[in-house]
Parts: C-alpha cells; structure tokens; sequence
C-alpha cells in the first residue's frame, strides 16, 4: 500500500473521531473494514463501540489497540470452527509489542493521565493515538490486499 493512501486512511479515522462520529476502536475498524471492501457489514462497527476509554471507561486496554486487534481480525482471523488461528495471534502480538513500544503504554488511563478527561489536550491525544495505531494496522496488512 503506497504511503499517499495510508496517510488518507489514516486522516479519515481522525476525522471520524474529531467529528465525534466514532471514537477510537469505532475509527479504526470502520476505516480498515472499508479498505478491505467491506468482509463485514459497516453496522458491525458495533462490536468494537464498548472498547473506548478503556473498555467502557474502565481506563484498561487502549480502544485503539483493541480495535486494531479486531480490525487485523478481519484479514487474518479465523472463518469457523477448528480452523488455523496462529496469524490471526502472531499479529495480535506484534501490534501490542509494537503499540507498546511505541507509547510505553497499553493502559488508557496510562495514556491520558496526563490530561483533563475530555479536554481537548485529551481528544487531540486520543485522535492522534487513533490514527498512528491506524497506519500501523495497515501496513500490516499485505500488500496485494
């Protein structure tokens, strides 16, 4: 995937979130859904709606990674029972190694604990968070589709 169509895709799961259309896990996996021409319905975006803020505001796993995790999913996870799933957990794990070295964190409270809760400090955090963790689901995704 060229550099020019991560960076729109990247833009348009920050603009989801500024616009306040989704937040984090909802950007992200609406984002790769359509890139990958859609293998689920654009209405199961409800799956990844309880992973924000930390997994319904819990403050524990950061929604984007979660739904990076299921957006991978989407590409690399199984299709019914008793089929292979080693991918679909080797990416898993190299998108939280990599999520992790990359923000010292996976704790949403870890990651915004330095702002005010839904200040813009903390969107702009949280947006930017989104879209990093966007571009890196997608260029982990091969490069024939």
């Amino acid at each position: 995937m060229d550099e020019k169509t991560i960076a729109e895709l990247r833009a348009r799961a920050e603009k989801l979130y500024r616009d306040r259309q989704y937040l984090c896990s909802e950007s992200l996996f609406t984002v790769v859904n359509d890139h990958l021409g859609q293998p689920v319905p654009p209405d199961t975006v409800r799956l990844a709606s309880g992973f924000p803020v930390g997994m319904g505001l819990a403050g524990c796993s950061c929604g984007a990674l979660t739904g990076g995790i299921m957006a991978l999913g989407l590409k690399y996870g199984r299709r019914g029972p008793g089929e292979d799933n080693a991918v679909a957990l080797a990416k898993a794990k190299e998108l939280h190694d990599w999520f992790h070295r990359e923000f010292g964190s996976t704790c949403c409270k870890v990651l915004i604990r330095k702002f005010e809760f839904g200040s813009p400090e903390h969107l702009e955090q949280c947006i930017r968070i989104t879209g990093t963790v966007t571009e890196q689901v997608l260029r982990m995704l091969p490069q024939n589709g």
